[in-house]
C-alpha cells in the first residue's frame, strides 16, 4: 500500500476550521469549531441551527425532523436517535445536524449509524449496558464521508465508544468516555485496505477505564489530534498503526497498559512508512506517562516520527522502547525520564534492525539506557544528562 506523500485534503469548514485545528495543537483549549463555523468554546452543546432534534420527557424519547414533525416517539433511545438521523434530507451533499438532548441507554450489541454528511451532537450521556462483540459502538460509521461528532459522552461497557471504518473527512470534537470495558475510539480502513481512511481530526478525547486502548488508528492518511487523555486503560493511550501524515498535540496517560507491553504512546505495523521510506511525517508535541506499562513504544517497522517533549516517570515496563524502527527522534525539544524500565533500542530478527534513532535533549534518572543487541546503524545519543543511570551503547 502506498500512502500519499502530500497532506490529504482538509475537512470541510474552510479556513476557520484549519485555524482551529492549529490552535488545538498549540494548546489553545476549546478551539474546536462547530459545523456552523463558530468556536465550540463559545457555544454550548446543541447551540446553533440543526435539522433534527431528539429529546426526552420522563421515559419517552421524541425525534423531530426539520419541520418539527414527529418521526419517533417511544422508550427506545437508540431508535429515537436513529430516526432523527433518518429524517435528514436523503441524498444530501452537505452536512446536516442532529442534536440529542438528554441521557440515554443502549445495549453494547447495538449501534447508532451515521451516514455521509451527518453531524451528531449528544448533549447528555449515552450509557452502554450488557456485552457485545464485533464492530458495535454507540457511534458508528463505515464507508462514509463528512462526519462530525462535536460532543459525545459515553459510560458503561461498549465494545467501542466510537467505531469508524473506511471514512473520509471526519471531525470528532470533545469526547468523554468513562468506561467499565471496551476501547474508546477506533478509526481504521480494515474493511477495504486498498483505500486509506483520510482526513481525520480529533480535538480532545478523555478515556477512563477502557479495557483496551483509549484511541487507536489503523490505515489513516492525514490525522490531526489535539489531546488524548488516558486514565487507567488496559492497553495504550494512543496507538497509531500504519498511519501517515499525522500531527498530535499531547498524549497524557496515567496507568495505561499496566502489566503489559503497551504504552502511553505506541506506533506499530509500519506506522509512518510512506512507500518504502520513512520521511518525517509523524509529529507529537508531548508524551506524558505515569506508571502503567511503557511510556513510548515504537515497533514493527514503524518510524518517520519526532516526539518533541517527553515526561515519563515510574513505568512498569520500558520507559522508551524502540524495536525495529527507523528515523525516530526522542526528544526533538526536551524531556525527562525518571525511574521505571530502561530506555532501550532493541531488535527482533524478522525485521531489519533500527536505524536513524536519536535519543537527545533528555534528562534520565534512576533508569538505564541500553542499545542491545548491537545491530543497526546511525543510532545516536546526544545532549543526554544521566543521574543514577548507566549507558550501554554500541
Amino acid at each position: 500500500m502506498t500512502a500519499a506523500t502530500t497532506p490529504a485534503a482538509r475537512p470541510s469548514g474552510g479556513r476557520r476550521r484549519i485555524a482551529a485545528a492549529l490552535a488545538v495543537l498549540l494548546g489553545a483549549a476549546g478551539a474546536a469549531v462547530a459545523s456552523g463555523g463558530a468556536p465550540a468554546s463559545a457555544a454550548a452543546c446543541g447551540d446553533g441551527s440543526f435539522q433534527s432534534q431528539v429529546t426526552v420527557s420522563g421515559s419517552t424519547w421524541t425525534a423531530r425532523d426539520s419541520a418539527g414533525g414527529t418521526v419517533y416517539s417511544g422508550t427506545d433511545f437508540r431508535a429515537a436517535v436513529q430516526a432523527g438521523i433518518g429524517s435528514l434530507t436523503a441524498g444530501r451533499t452537505s452536512i446536516q445536524r442532529v442534536v440529542v438532548r438528554g441521557n440515554g441507554t443502549m445495549s453494547a450489541g447495538s449501534r447508532i449509524s451515521l451516514p455521509s454528511h451527518t453531524s451528531l451532537s449528544v448533549c447528555g450521556t449515552i450509557n452502554v449496558t450488557g456485552s457485545g462483540s464485533g464492530d458495535y459502538a454507540p457511534v458508528y460509521s463505515r464507508g462514509t464521508t463528512n462526519i462530525e461528532v462535536p460532543y459525545l459522552n459515553v459510560t458503561g461497557t461498549p465494545v467501542y465508544g466510537i467505531f469508524m471504518r473506511n471514512v473520509t473527512n471526519v471531525w470528532l470534537g470533545r469526547l468523554d468516555m468513562r468506561l467499565g470495558s471496551g476501547l474508546g475510539v477506533r478509526i481504521d480502513n480494515r474493511g477495504d485496505t486498498s483505500q486509506w481512511t483520510r482526513n481525520v481530526r480529533v480535538d480532545n478525547v478523555y478515556v477512563q477505564g477502557a479495557s483496551s486502548h483509549a484511541m487507536e488508528t489503523y490505515g489513516v492518511d492525514g490525522l490531526t489530534v489535539g489531546t488524548v487523555t488516558a486514565r487507567d486503560v488496559g492497553e495504550s493511550g494512543l496507538l497509531l498503526n500504519q498511519t501517515v501524515n499525522a500531527t498530535v498535540g499531547t498524549v497524557d496517560a496515567d496507568n495505561a497498559g499496566a502489566g503489559t507491553g503497551y504504552a502511553a504512546f505506541r506506533m506499530a505495523n509500519r506506522n509512518g512508512r510512506i512507500g518504502s521510506s520513512y520521511p518525517n511525517n509523524i509529529r507529537v508535541g508531548t508524551v506524558k506517562a505515569r506508571g502503567g506499562g511503557r511510556g513510548i513504544f515504537c515497533v514493527s517497522e514503524s518510524g518517520g516520527a519526532t516526539v518533541d517533549r517527553v515526561d515519563i516517570a515510574g513505568t512498569g515496563n520500558n520507559s522508551v522502547l524502540v524495536e525495529n524502527c527507523y528515523n525516530v527522534v526522542i526528544a526533538g525539544v526536551s524531556g525527562t525520564i525518571s525511574g521505571g524500565g530502561e530506555v532501550r533500542i532493541a531488535a527482533r530478527t524478522e525485521f531489519p534492525p533500527s536505524s536513524g534513532i536519536r535519543f537527545q535533549n533528555l534528562t534520565v534518572s534512576n533508569t538505564n539506557i541500553r542499545w542491545s543487541p548491537c545491530t543497526g546503524t546511525n543510532n545516536t545519543i546526544s545532549n543526554v544528562t544521566r543521574a543514577n543511570s548507566t549507558l550501554t551503547w554500541c
